[in-house]
């Protein structure tokens, strides 16, 4: 009696212990089966933004080459300013696209219409895009005989020395203003500093020659 008493008490343990494996896989494996499901949704949504960003950049590529090429045919096709002006919008690209469009006008003399393209380019962050569309306005004021105007925007560019602008070009310019403006001493200074400091650059001789002329006024 005892022996069968003890056997079926083996035989409960036995069931009791297998239901509790049987429970514990069970909850294992809905934890298991949520977490391979959040992996392959994690998975997934990563997939989807590469693919997402891969066809951005090739959009952003293609819109890149399309301004640059609008731009390298705008002698020949005058038609394509209006293209230009298009794609500028407000996107990524829009300040190189009103950059371009500043230059060409400022090339072709019409100062009015490469302002207007500078005053519309966002100036997101000092880069430069934003130094050469500042030197640019500059040159316009400069042309203007607002001289004033253009040395104050030179030497505020002097001032922040920035690291994506070479500074001899700036230097070389407002030197140029304060020469015509009959500011002879103050453009010898800054001559001098550039033919000192940038000695092997295109500006760096171009200083030297100033010198001399300036140097046989005095």
């Amino acid at each position: 009696m005892k022996r069968i008493k003890r056997k079926q008490l083996k035989e409960d343990e036995l069931v009791s212990t297998v239901n509790k494996i049987i429970r514990f896989f069970k909850v294992r494996t809905k934890v298991f089966v949520a977490l391979v499901v959040l992996i392959a949704a994690f998975l997934l949504i990563f997939a989807g933004l590469k693919l997402v960003t891969g066809e951005n950049r090739k959009k952003e590529s293609r819109l890149l080459t399309q301004i640059i090429d609008l731009h390298a045919e705008l002698n020949n096709n005058p038609e394509n300013v209006a293209r230009l002006e298009e794609l500028a919008g407000d996107g990524k690209f829009s300040r190189l696209a009103y950059l371009l469009l500043a230059t060409y006008c400022m090339e072709n003399g019409d100062q009015d219409k490469a302002q207007s393209y500078l005053e519309k380019m966002p100036e997101r962050r000092k880069d430069i895009l934003y130094y050469q569309a500042k030197d640019l306005l500059a040159q316009i004021h400069f042309k203007r005989k607002n001289y004033d105007k253009a040395i104050e925007i030179y030497k505020k560019i002097e001032d922040e020395d920035p690291k994506d602008h070479s500074l001899d070009v700036i230097l070389f310019h407002r030197a140029e203003v304060h020469e015509e403006k009959g500011e002879f001493e103050e453009a010898l200074v800054l001559y001098k500093k550039i033919q000192e400091e940038f000695t092997e650059t295109f500006y760096g001789y171009d200083a030297a020659q100033k010198i001399r002329k300036l140097e046989t006024k005095k």
